[in-house]
């Protein structure tokens, strides 16, 4: 069985509807939900990017929801500042807290001023981070140098169990090297056989923990409004990586993908009016061996896409609840 979670996009949608939208989620039988964690959005057309571990807070006292982020520390955030937002977080609320710890990208680490490193430096500042995080939460003070400079940090408020820390990884090398310190793995759609590929990388380096999916949906009453939508606020996504690593402007985005063809959008994003299709590709994730799947529709207005897939997708998918680590 597989946890179905809501993904709350802060690029695209306010915190105040997106606490909204996690209260109508959890009425309609998702049972977890997750959060992106910007400084800004992939398109000035999406026009938000609010804090999200302000929002993080609000949304766990809102719902009884677990809930995820997908974040990047080393450069924006210091890891001592991740490991007592975390702490503090998984002290108030017991069980329902994760983070995803990525390498990031350059459209939201280039506010500091420092130059945006090569993928291996990120990889390295990554893993030193994610050191720095675990032995804080374990209660120690820390001192480090390398990448990442800590001095005498230690947390004063530690949860009795410390939140699980998974990797963000789109190819099979990042996962693979993950393996070894990664309570569980994230990745975004793509074609099966690189979904495939990137499970078996984690599993096959030693990874045992859980693997979760981000799925990027579009769905509207008519086929032409889900495509219309999924143009309007997704075609960033054909610029892929590496590139989505290294560009540094929201403006850059939009004027790469300026000329992505909608017809291009159902190979970025599942889109689609028929919910029995929806059903179907879920399906199929989750055939693929993926513990968690986290639903991300595209659009800026959320409530229908709640309200349908509640009534009609997740009866058909039966998600569980999220086991507590």
């Amino acid at each position: 069985m597989t946890v179905i979670g809501f993904h709350a996009s802060h690029e695209q949608v306010h915190p105040s509807a997106l606490i909204d939208a996690v209260q109508h989620a959890e009425q309609a039988g998702f049972t977890a939900a997750m959060c992106s964690d910007h400084f800004a959005p992939w398109s000035e057309r999406q026009g938000h990017s609010a804090f999200a571990w302000a929002w993080l807070g609000a949304a766990l006292q809102a719902t009884r929801l677990p809930f995820g982020v997908v974040n990047a520390p080393g450069q924006r955030y210091h890891p001592a500042i991740i490991a007592q937002a975390a702490a503090t977080l998984a002290a108030m609320y017991p069980g329902r807290f994760w983070a995803a710890l990525g390498s990031g990208e350059n459209m939201n680490e280039h506010i500091t001023g420092d130059e945006w490193p090569d993928k291996d430096t990120r990889n390295r500042r990554l893993r030193q981070s994610v050191d720095v995080i675990r032995r804080m939460l374990a209660g120690e003070q820390v001192s480090a140098t390398g990448d990442v400079a800590v001095h005498e940090a230690r947390l004063w408020t530690l949860p009795d169990v410390p939140p699980p820390l998974f990797a963000a990884a789109v190819t099979p090398a990042t996962a693979s090297w993950a393996a070894d310190w990664a309570d569980g793995l994230i990745t975004v759609a793509q074609p099966h056989d690189a979904l495939r590929e990137v499970i078996d990388a984690y599993r096959s380096a030693g990874g045992t923990g859980p693997v979760a999916l981000q799925v990027h949906l579009s769905y509207a009453p008519t086929y032409d409004e889900a495509l219309a939508i999924a143009h309007d606020q997704w075609r960033n996504g054909a610029i892929g990586p590496p590139r989505c690593w290294d560009i540094w402007a929201t403006e850059e985005f939009d004027r790469e993908s300026a000329n992505v063809p909608a017809e291009q959008l159902p190979d970025l994003v599942q889109v689609s009016d028929d919910l029995a299709r929806h059903v179907d590709w879920l399906g199929e994730a989750i055939e693929l061996g993926f513990d968690e799947v986290y639903l991300h529709h595209v659009g800026k207005e959320q409530l229908v896409f709640i309200e349908q897939f509640g009534a009609h997708v997740l009866p058909q998918l039966r998600p569980t609840a999220r086991s507590v680590a």
